[in-house]
């Protein structure tokens, strides 16, 4: 037998190749298999992970199907499909994204926020996604080639401190002269729009997008018809809209998981923007969407519907989604953000569209009797409100919007009368001063697609209308 200092090289030459073979060697994955596929939802055994964690399932002969877990029942995961489903069979094997991370220790427990917020998906976001179109996972739709960012954020955000946020205390323009004059938009404001099909939603946002003051504007397309996506940039954001906007496209035809991300993503890319100190128009088509996306996934995994359908986690997620809009601290940027609530046969009591008009700072509405008539954009100032308009303009602008819809309000109450000649000059000061105004105030409010109203003309017309000068 040799001595020790013989065999010393050989252990040492011994313990590197282990050390390297260690190395080299890919870790030990736990793999699921699929049980059960029923609907959209899959069931798998086998694995845990928690909520909100992305997977994989093999497909036999080649490829994956990429799903996130949505909840889950003992032992038994139930996840939602972002990809197509077809070619998967029973037993098929299911992987985590991500190794599952072990139990947390007691210093990790001290902040779970951060835990919970780093298991969520991170997606690109930057200046190099201006111009740019992508989906919901951050693909891009445009074919221009990767984004060719190299940061990422998180799609769930920590909760604001509401004492930390700025107040609303500057006004936004907008572009269009009845919103800039009669229902001002502040920085940081969040309002919903609330139209019914074919009433001219699409080119009033498409003309904000183009007109706005704002510094970037992110628009997210979420449940719309595949069509209209092409159309909506094409037509009405057009090539100057773009260059400074970020489109999320997450059409009727996607997965409700991939329609849900869409939204996320959207509000992530803003967030970015805003944390940057810039000033963000956040547009998304549509809030009523989102919510039947919720509806479609919480319906599968079991949740019992409460209001016309509605599950209970609808009515959670939608404030949880618009608290992330708003402003910033005091001195930084700001989330402007307009929400398209569709209503359903025009009916504004709808469960979403009541649930929408509580949490937000203001609701617009379009009306179809004035889109029957021609009269565009159908913005129906009767109905519409901002609630953040008292703090942003001066006591006399005040006093002129007062008047104007007393005036407006006053013959359309009185239009009847007026149309079968049962209306006779003299009777009523008021109504004759609104008959004599009617024409003016009508034209006030209309506004081609092609014209853009900014924030002081739009007042001066205000003023010129009524006599007044600023």
């Amino acid at each position: 037998m040799g001595t020790r200092e013989h065999f010393g090289p050989v252990w040492r030459n011994f313990l590197e190749d282990c050390g390297t073979v260690v190395r080299n060697t890919a870790p030990c994955q736990v793999l699921g298999r699929l049980t059960r596929i029923n609907g959209l939802v899959m069931e798998a055994a086998g694995l845990k992970l928690p909520l909100g964690s992305g997977c994989r399932i093999l497909v036999p002969g080649g490829g994956t199907v990429e799903a996130e877990v949505v909840g889950f029942n003992g032992d038994r995961l139930y996840m939602m499909p972002t990809d197509d489903v077809f070619g998967l069979a029973p037993g098929a094997h299911v992987l985590a994204n991500e190794p599952v991370q072990p139990t947390p220790n007691a210093a990790e427990r001290v902040e779970p926020r951060r835990r919970v917020s780093d298991r969520a998906k991170h997606l690109p976001v930057g200046d190099e996604l201006l111009g740019r179109v992508v989906d919901g996972a951050g693909r891009p739709l445009d074919s221009l080639g990767p984004l060719g960012s190299t940061q990422t954020r998180s799609l769930q955000a920590r909760p604001v401190n509401p004492l930390t946020r700025a107040t609303i205390s500057h006004s936004l323009d907008v572009g269009i002269r009845a919103i800039n004059a009669l229902m001002t938009m502040g920085r940081g404001q969040r309002v919903g729009l609330f139209a019914g099909s074919g009433v001219g939603k699409s080119v009033l946002i498409g003309m904000m997008a183009r007109f706005t003051s704002a510094d970037v504007v992110v628009v997210g397309l979420i449940g719309e018809r595949g069509r209209e996506v092409k159309e909506f940039i094409e037509q009405n954001l057009g090539a100057y809209g773009l260059s400074r906007s970020v489109v999320v496209a997450a059409p009727a035809d996607t997965s409700p998981l991939m329609r849900l991300q869409g939204a996320a993503y959207a509000t992530t890319i803003a967030e970015h923007f805003r944390d940057q100190g810039k000033q963000v128009l956040l547009i998304m088509d549509s809030l009523t969407r989102y919510a039947m996306a919720q509806r479609e996934i919480a319906l599968a995994i079991g949740e019992p519907p409460v209001t016309r359908g509605y599950p209970p986690s609808v009515f959670a997620r939608l404030p949880a989604l618009v608290e992330r809009a708003g402003n910033g601290p005091e001195g930084g940027g700001s989330i402007t953000a307009f929400y398209t609530v569709l209503a359903e046969g025009d009916d504004q009591q709808d469960p979403i569209a009541d649930s929408a008009r509580a949490i937000l700072d203001g609701h617009f509405v379009l009306s179809r009797n004035l889109a029957d008539q021609g009269h565009y954009p159908a913005l129906d100032i009767e109905q519409s409100i901002s609630r953040a308009m008292h703090g942003l303009i001066r006591p006399s602008h005040f006093d002129l919007v007062r008047r104007f819809k007393q005036l407006f309000s006053r013959y359309q109450r009185s239009r009847d009368l007026i149309a079968v000649g049962a209306y006779q000059a003299g009777r009523d000061p008021v109504l004759d001063e609104a008959v004599r105004m009617y024409p003016g105030l009508e034209a006030f409010l209309q506004q081609g697609i092609d014209e853009r109203a900014d924030f002081e003309d739009s007042l001066g017309k205000l003023h010129q209308l009524f006599g007044k000068t600023l």
